[in-house]
């Protein structure tokens, strides 16, 4: 099952934490939901070239907090903050509750699993060699303190007529231990022979257990087994 659970929903409570932090009741609960995937489906098709790796969307009584995690914040903000304020009156249309927008940027963006797999698709799309653009992705992030790097092309790779699967990786990506932060991306390529799947998994470090709450739960102590 490892090699069919998303690293991320694998590790959800452990030393990952949730995208989407609110409670609801039955029945509003598919209208939020849905109105979070409207949210991160607009923020994705209007911040294109802003490298924004991950969208975290907390909600209360009556407000909403939207936290935009970029490796170019500038480009969200715009000069004088024009940009977020356009930004902010689009999301106004998505939900009717109070909107608040919080912009952070990613300290490192080699080592951001889903901003290395849109780089490597973006490459794609500029026809340039899949291997080249994988092997100097893998580079950059080794190079930036990655412990290692997995990337995978599946698709018509170089306009060959039959789809194949290329695999690229460099360092350690223990994908069964819980306790490794392993990072997911995934981006397409929309190329003039069919469209390229790009993942790619980042092994950043050690992380240590995230607090839990309720009766049971509690973080293994370090050099404890984790069972």
């Amino acid at each position: 099952m490892g090699h069919k659970v998303p690293p991320l929903a694998n590790r959800l409570g452990f030393s990952k934490g949730w995208n989407s932090r609110w409670f609801a009741k039955r029945q509003t609960f598919g209208l939020m939901l849905m109105e979070d995937e409207r949210i991160r489906r607009h923020l994705r098709n209007a911040l294109s070239g802003a490298a924004v790796a991950r969208v975290e969307i907390e909600r209360t009584a009556s407000r909403v907090r939207v936290i935009i995690h970029s490796g170019r914040p500038g480009i969200i903000i715009g000069r004088r903050g024009a940009d977020i304020d356009r930004l902010r009156d689009d999301l106004h249309g998505i939900t009717n509750r109070e909107l608040v927008i919080d912009i952070k940027e990613v300290k490192n963006p080699a080592i951001e699993a889903q901003l290395v797999a849109e780089n490597v698709a973006f490459q794609l799309e500029r026809q340039i060699g899949f291997r080249r653009a994988m092997k100097r992705a893998i580079q950059m992030g080794m190079s930036s303190g990655g412990l290692g790097i997995r990337i995978r092309c599946a698709g018509r790779l170089g306009g060959a007529e039959m789809s194949r699967v290329e695999t690229y990786k460099d360092g350690t990506v223990p994908l069964g231990t819980f306790r490794a932060d392993i990072d997911f991306g995934f981006a397409e390529a929309k190329t003039t022979y069919g469209r390229i799947g790009v993942k790619c998994w980042v092994h950043r470090a050690q992380a240590a257990p995230a607090e839990t709450t309720g009766s049971g739960n509690r973080p293994a102590e370090a050099g404890e087994a984790v069972r």
